[in-house]
């Protein structure tokens, strides 16, 4: 008996290989533009903050998955490297809102130019345009997937 007997096998086997293709790519795309003075988790954080104006501790911890002591701690790390600042919300000035430093906006937009140019070269260099056309193809019908 199958161990997903309403699926068809090319669906679970797809299901596999993208995960695992994802998930290895990730980690290489993210590494292309480690800098060595921040972590992968702070630099998630400044992802995140650079389409905000300013949101809370407590926001950034859920969206990030984690408890609210371990984001105060990733916040006041990122705080002494200059690459955020905390100001007091405007409408309740007991909480502080979080956002990027000039620095931190830099960082940010350094790191995405990095991990573009490292997996543009390896397109490049590994694939030919055919295989590259059909990469294009391909994240149209995933992204089709993320829709509901």
């Amino acid at each position: 008996m199958s161990e997903y007997p309403d699926l068809s096998p090319s669906a679970v086997q797809a299901s596999r290989d993208v995960r695992a293709v994802i998930s290895r790519l990730r980690r290489r795309i993210m590494n292309a533009s480690e800098v060595e003075d921040i972590t992968l988790g702070q630099a998630s954080v400044l992802a995140r903050l650079s389409g905000e104006e300013g949101v809370t501790a407590s926001e950034l911890a859920s969206a990030e998955g984690v408890r609210h002591q371990s984001m105060t701690t990733t916040v006041t790390s990122l705080a002494a490297m200059g690459l955020v600042r905390r100001s007091p919300d405007p409408d309740d000035g007991r909480r502080l809102l979080i956002a990027l430093t000039a620095e931190g906006h830099r960082r940010v937009e350094e790191g995405r130019q990095a991990r573009t140019e490292w997996l543009a070269g390896r397109l490049q260099e590994r694939c030919t345009e055919d295989e590259r056309q059909a990469v294009i193809a391909a994240m149209g019908v995933l992204e089709r997937l993320t829709h509901d």
